[in-house]
């Protein structure tokens, strides 16, 4: 069955201003050349162009989405949070919460950002995709119901995933967050929700500071449905792919998930100027191998994937194409020219040996 990929050229045209890597110049600050913030259109533009010019493209459903519809958007934002997004989008941009800067236009765009998440999953469920990967832009998984962060301004997961239960009514739906960074706001919005399992895997302590640690497990109904994975910084593949055996994939048996969903940030890589672990293309090329392969098992073989962080030009189209060869089982020419030298910076077997107890204990605390 096909492959999709759910992309717009508009979602590049979101402008998040200039900045020394995430700060604003001034004082000590010099102004950069060329915008310099990290969550730049480049990442997101060099990975769709390697699918492009490897040929890959030809193989997926390329299409693009309506934007997602105010009634999809109030289902997790406030009608306030909204009002004034949109007001301030329609003035020339401007920023609501820590580290969003957003320019003209930008509401229509994140809204267009998780109109693709809705239309891949809707492409999934209704059996037209076996599988998908929307290359959403800004990303989503900081963003809180009524304050973005970490350069996120919609929730674009939990809008979708609540646009699908209200189409199919869909039951139980799995959440793997795999950006460096910890899923915060995904986690938030499904806190106190059975229905909706939450696992974040992350470098520890990264960012936000002091979120994502293995006491945050949901509360009331929902509690238990939530899981964090913090890693310890360097871990790197191995560190990635124990996590996945031990914690993720017993997790999703016990839940019997009807969909997977991926969030996938790519800035666990090791060319990563935000986040320190050691991963690459091979690593994500793994977990999506076992992804699949759960996916075939527990949700008839339905899989999505939405994008999220990643922030090294440079290396993150080879960890995208990577990922998207997978899911459409079509191996390309493209060669990976940063995976030897990556190869060799893994941590060594001490490290290793350390962080496979340290996972080995956090299963158990989760009863896995």
């Amino acid at each position: 069955m096909t492959t999709g990929f759910a992309f717009d050229e508009r979602t590049l045209w979101h402008t998040t201003g200039e900045a020394a890597l995430f700060l604003k110049p001034g004082g000590w600050i010099q102004p950069p050349a060329g915008g310099g913030h990290a969550e730049s259109p480049e990442t997101k533009r060099r990975f769709k162009n390697l699918l492009d010019v490897s040929g890959l493209s030809r193989h997926l459903a390329v299409e693009t989405a309506a934007e997602a519809t105010e009634e999809a958007l109030r289902r997790i934002h406030p009608a306030s949070y909204l009002t004034e997004f949109k007001r301030l989008s329609d003035a020339g941009g401007g920023m609501l919460g820590e580290e969003s800067p957003f320019g003209q236009g930008s509401y229509d765009i994140a809204a267009l950002s998780a109109g693709l998440a809705i239309h891949v999953m809707d492409k999934v469920l209704t059996g037209q995709w076996q599988n998908g990967y929307s290359l959403s832009r800004p990303p989503g998984h900081h963003c809180l119901p009524d304050t973005p962060m970490g350069f996120c301004l919609m929730a674009n997961i939990p809008i979708a995933i609540e646009e699908m239960k209200a189409r199919h009514q869909i039951g139980k739906v799995a959440v793997i967050d795999w950006d460096v960074h910890h899923g915060n706001g995904t986690q938030a919005i499904f806190w106190d929700r059975p229905d909706v399992l939450t696992i974040s895997l992350h470098q520890n302590n990264c960012y936000p500071v002091n979120s994502g640690s293995t006491i945050e497990r949901g509360a009331g109904r929902g509690e238990g449905a939530n899981i964090n994975v913090p890693l310890l910084p360097g871990g790197g593949h191995q560190s990635y792919l124990t996590a996945m055996d031990r914690i993720v994939l017993p997790a999703l048996r016990r839940f019997q998930p009807e969909l997977i969903v991926v969030a996938s940030g790519l800035d666990a890589n090791a060319l990563d100027p935000l986040a320190r672990m050691l991963a690459h293309s091979d690593t994500y090329r793994a977990l999506t191998q076992r992804l699949m392969q759960a996916a075939d098992t527990l949700s008839g073989g339905r899989l999505v994937m939405v994008h999220e962080g990643g922030y090294s030009e440079a290396y993150v189209p080879f960890c995208g194409q990577a990922i998207v060869e997978t899911l459409s089982g079509r191996q390309t020419q493209v060669i990976d020219p940063f995976l030897d030298f990556l190869q060799a910076q893994q941590p060594p077997t001490e490290f290793v040996a350390l962080e496979d107890r340290r996972l080995a204990e956090m299963a158990e605390s989760y009863g896995l």
